[in-house]
């Protein structure tokens, strides 16, 4: 075993029996490589990733190339779920060498930690138009001897160009509603009429896109809106991207109408359309998009969830050495497994005897039960009870297949983000078994993710300390979490926790000179940047979930300096969030709550009181993307949220106090006195500076 054996993460073990003397990141690989005047040869990957592990069959496990490797290089392996910090300097990197990232990752630095060289998977023989990974071994190894100025100042040159990314180019105006309107168009064009989404191949869920199209429509009544968010959603659920079985997403899909999936499912992805389907059944009360929400936080509480609380980081795509092995299958097996029902459920899932990928069945929807009924002659309700029947057999005879591998990791980010949808879910779906278990996710992190300083810790492993501090990411997500959650139950002690990581991220995450945030720590392991991610990627940046949680917590406590820091944000990132509303579209969502001019609502009463939960139905009647809601009574609530404070109760009533824009409306004990308060409509011309 070489050096990764005594690591908790399950990615860097999968290669602790490689023949490559790996070294985690930290001194010892880095001193290493100085006193042996070595390159280092820096892999990044996730335990889900297919491409990893085909390279690593490939590359890792071949007693040549890695005796290739450890006589001219200091190899490191590093999980970039662990490390976003070094997977982001590095990726940056690598774009800027090649225009393109991705996963695994191969990046050549010197012994300081300087990239020089990279690119992502390389194969074992020159083949898709990539050199071997071989010879680009050979040539990184002899350009390294023999051309070391050349090699030095191409890292010079590239630790210039990636430091530039971290500075936001501050940009002088007024944030005003035709900024949504113009990223509004903008998405319209790039729409997908025929398939949904806003690309081509590859198609990517884009959960924060959605988001800001259901708000938008919400804001402004705008239906292409609505219609572009309704028909992506549709799509997605009907796809192959869409566990027809077992219920829960696939990471991407490699062709252009969702059939073909990336088959890692991870927990991010899965947090995040969970809530966006959540919202829109708010919106429009369709079944599909409440089904969709239940199976996958079903899914994730049967298979991604730790006992203690925790959740998992991601299944993979791989199952016995082949991708996509548990999830596919042959049409003789449903026939088996259905009997006589099998033509009708193989009609509906879209399967054949020649199979729709590679000769096998990837099951997607192709038709709703109507058509069905018809050929079948049956009504549309007995086919959707027999597709009902057989999808619990299905999933009966594929759970005795291996299953695919599990990241079991427990990520502080990943889990605020989960968070927030059970918690949104339980409250609005009448589910409290997900309520209980964000409560129980929200009380593992206190416990496991604090350190001594009360300091955010990133990950955990089946009881095992934690060897990274956490990332701006973890902070922002986990306080958004935790707001979710404290206004699903009004336990002040989530407020008050959230309270707290604000304080931190303030105090160790903030760019006084350039504005926003770092991803790392002021006190953080010192690389050859402090990286700041403003773009978002499969996940919202950093910085974006910063302004939004800065946002809603301004209009809890009354801190003005919360709201400044992140309308300066957004402000700063005015041109871009018009021009690339895909790559900006959490920050939009935070644009979004700013020009809404949101509502405040405050509750004084009992949160289990029967008054004070008629006063909640009307507002958890739809979604209210613009109302942060407190409730509490005067003897525990008010000196944790300073939204409750010196509010009476009327009449020994629950009582609601509805402001916005430092303007409060006249106090009511009435449901439908509230449902009025909430429906009307105020037209925002512009706000900040």
């Amino acid at each position: 075993m070489n050096k990764l054996a005594d690591q908790s993460s399950p990615y860097l073990l999968q290669h602790a029996h490689n023949p490559v003397n790996w070294y985690p990141w930290g001194e010892e690989a880095l001193a290493q490589a100085a006193a042996e005047d070595k390159p280092i040869l820096l892999s990044i990957g996730y335990a889900a990733c297919h491409w990893c592990h085909v390279m690593a069959h490939e590359s890792f496990e071949d007693p040549n190339t890695a005796a290739y490797m450890n006589a001219h290089f200091v190899n490191i392996k590093v999980d970039r779920e662990e490390r976003p910090d070094l997977d982001r300097i590095y990726m940056d990197a690598v774009v800027a060498l090649t225009g393109s990232g991705g996963w695994p990752m191969t990046v050549f630095l010197t012994p300081k930690g300087e990239p020089f060289y990279g690119g992502t998977y390389f194969p074992p023989q020159p083949r898709y138009g990539m050199p071997g990974f071989m010879q680009v071994l050979r040539a990184v190894a002899e350009t390294w001897e023999r051309r070391r100025e050349e090699v030095l100042g191409t890292a010079s040159q590239l630790i210039a160009q990636i430091n530039r990314k971290t500075v936001l180019q501050t940009e002088v105006g007024k944030l005003t509603p035709d900024l949504l309107e113009d990223a509004l168009l903008t998405l319209a064009r790039n729409f997908d009429s025929q398939q949904g989404g806003f690309s081509g191949a590859p198609k990517f869920p884009p959960s924060m896109t959605l988001e800001f199209l259901l708000r938008e429509h919400v804001r402004s009544d705008d239906q292409r809106a609505l219609e572009m968010a309704q028909f992506t959603l549709q799509k997605m659920a009907y796809g192959g991207i869409y566990d027809q079985i077992g219920g829960g997403f696939a990471r991407y899909s490699v062709d252009d109408h969702w059939l073909v999936p990336h088959f890692e499912k991870m927990l991010y992805d899965n947090a995040q359309l969970a809530r966006v389907y959540l919202h829109a059944w708010q919106i429009t009360r369709q079944p599909l998009y409440r089904r969709i929400v239940e199976e996958t936080l079903d899914y994730v509480l049967r298979e991604m969830r730790h006992p203690e609380g925790g959740f998992y980081s991601s299944q993979d795509a791989d199952s016995e050495g082949v991708e996509g092995k548990f999830y596919v299958w042959q049409k003789d097996e449903i026939e088996e497994v259905l009997g006589t029902d099998a033509e009708l459920v193989s009609d509906f899932y879209g399967a054949s005897e020649s199979g729709n990928w590679e000769g096998v069945n990837i099951l997607h929807v192709t038709g709703g039960a109507e058509k069905l009924a018809e050929k079948y002659h049956l009504t549309g309700e007995e086919v959707e009870r027999l597709v009902l029947d057989a999808r619990r057999k299905l999933f009966a005879y594929r759970s005795q297949r291996v299953p695919p591998g599990l990241d079991d990791k427990v990520l502080t980010a990943w889990n605020g983000l989960m968070m927030a949808a059970f918690a949104e879910a339980g409250v609005a779906l009448g589910r409290w078994d997900y309520l209980k278990a964000a409560q129980d996710n929200a009380a593992f992190l206190y416990v496991t993710m604090r350190s001594k300083h009360s300091r955010l810790l990133r990950n955990w492993k089946d009881g095992t300390d934690s060897q990274h501090p956490a990332f701006l990411e973890d902070y922002v997500y986990l306080i958004e979490g935790l707001l979710s959650l404290y206004q699903s139950d009004f336990d002040p002690r989530w407020f008050t926790w959230a309270q707290e990581l604000v304080e931190i991220t303030l105090a160790h995450f903030s760019d006084t000179e350039h504005g926003g945030f770092y991803d790392t720590a002021d006190d953080h392991e010192q690389l050859i940047q402090r990286p700041k991610t403003v773009q978002d990627n499969a996940t919202p940046s950093g910085n974006a979930m910063a302004a939004t949680v800065l946002l809603k917590l301004s209009l809890f406590t009354g801190e003005a300096r919360y709201w400044d820091t992140a309308a300066q944000s957004i402000a700063a990132l005015n041109n871009a969030l018009r021009q690339a509303p895909s790559a900006f579209s959490q920050w939009l969502c935070a644009a979004h709550f700013t020009l809404s001019l949101p509502q405040e609502l405050a509750i004084i009463g009992d949160p289990t009181a029967p008054d004070t939960q008629a006063l909640l139905e009307i507002v958890r009647s739809t979604y209210r993307p613009d109302l942060v809601v407190a409730v509490g009574v005067d003897s525990t609530g008010t000196k944790a949220i300073p939204l409750l404070a010196d509010r009476p109760q009327i009449g020994g009533s629950a009582t609601a106090y509805l402001c916005r824009g430092f303007t409060c409306q006249m106090p009511v004990t009435e449901a439908e006195g509230l449902r009025k308060q909430l429906g009307e409509k105020l037209r925002v011309t512009e706000v900040g500076g």
